[in-house]
């Protein structure tokens, strides 16, 4: 009973509750991503992305005592406060790692020689010694403390401005840009005349062009980059956006050929035989009724191959190398892991901004997935 018309399959729910598995595995860390890279390091480190509507108690990063010495009563006085204007309460404090929690806010901490400090709930301190301090490192202070959910856009201007191992994320993300746009559009303007030629164009050998094309979809990228640099250090065009561009396009267009090859030939033949016998030529079937006909599948490609050539990162670093003007994103963002690893804030910012131009293209670009361009199209 289950295969007649009009029932329900008995996978309903099953394939329902796997979609939104599937969905909340993808959504749930890009959102929890975003959340972070608003956030101070204090909160990422003391709780997860989704307690940030929430005050939190945390143990916050040390902080070390600075500011302008005064004499007072014959007493050399610093007085500050830890954290600026920031809405922060102190449970305990401490002078020391070993012993972050061993005074209560109010408390006076002796360090030895007459050196006093003392911390309010507030975060205000006082800093009192016999003699001048001037010149001498200053003690730091470890304070557990109850913070209001804080969210700031200093981590994008951090990122995106100030340089970062070398180099700005907005320096990396113009290079990035600079490949992954023509390494897209150049395959897929190739692959479009080839496909129409393999699919409606009579010719010798069109089989085993074909054939040949299927056969490099299995050749594995790592294989040829070596020979291919090695190719393109004799044409001149190494280490160059040229090259890259054109290593691109090469590993791009056995599967461009084939995703579209196969579309076109499912397009309605009548089409086609009409428009011949109303004198078009093949250039313009192709311009006028193919292209316009192929979006979706042109789309489809677009999507994989923009994907491909943004987040590429072994390609990159063969063809295009590995200076500060020439790094792309996901190579910046490696450098990063090595030289800010403890600075969450500043990796989760970096790594929103290199995934935000994917999301937007393929937000764009998916309603050609869908979209029913065919329709009407034959009556």
């Amino acid at each position: 009973m289950d295969n007649i018309a009009g029932t329900k399959s008995s996978l309903t729910w099953a394939v329902h509750i796997s979609v939104v598995v599937l969905v909340a595995m993808w959504v749930l860390p890009t959102l929890g991503l975003f959340v972070s890279s608003f956030r101070t390091g204090d909160q990422i480190v003391g709780s997860g992305w989704w307690q940030s509507l929430t005050t939190q108690e945390q143990q916050l990063s040390p902080i070390r005592i600075e500011g302008d010495e005064t004499e007072t009563n014959g007493a050399f006085v610093i007085e500050g406060n830890l954290f600026g204007n920031a809405r922060t309460t102190i449970s305990s404090w401490g002078t020391s790692s070993r012993e972050p929690e061993a005074y209560e806010p109010g408390q006076t901490a002796e360090l030895g020689d007459g050196v006093t400090v003392t911390v309010q709930a507030d975060g205000g301190y006082v800093l009192s010694s016999p003699v001048t301090t001037a010149g001498e490192r200053l003690p730091r202070i470890f304070a557990s403390a109850t913070t209001p959910p804080e969210f700031t856009t200093d981590n994008y201007k951090t990122v995106l401005f100030s340089p970062l191992a070398g180099q700005t994320i907005f320096q990396a993300f113009m290079n990035t840009a600079t490949v992954a746009i023509p390494a897209t559009i150049i395959p897929i303007l190739i692959a479009a005349f080839a496909a129409y030629a393999l699919a409606w164009m009579e010719f010798p050998g069109r089989a085993l062009l074909v054939a040949a094309i299927v056969g490099l979809l299995v050749v594995p990228l790592q294989l040829a980059l070596i020979p291919l640099l090695q190719f393109h250090n004799w044409l001149g065009i190494g280490k160059g956006y040229l090259g890259i561009w054109m290593a691109h396009t090469g590993f791009g267009l056995p599967l461009a050929i084939y995703l579209l090859r196969n579309y076109m030939v499912g397009l309605p033949r009548d089409i086609i035989e009409n428009a011949k016998v109303d004198g078009a030529t093949d250039f313009q079937i192709f311009t006028k009724i193919i292209l316009p006909l192929s979006f979706p599948a042109l789309a489809s490609f677009a999507i994989f191959q923009f994907l491909w050539t943004w987040n590429d990162l072994l390609v990159a670093l063969v063809f295009l190398g590995t200076g500060n003007d020439q790094q792309v994103l996901t190579g910046n963002l490696v450098n990063l892991m090595g030289s800010r690893g403890g600075d969450w804030e500043i990796l989760s910012a970096s790594a929103f901004v290199s995934i935000a131009v994917p999301l937007l293209v393929f937000f764009a670009l998916q309603r050609f997935l869908v979209r029913g361009l065919l329709a009407g199209s034959v009556k």
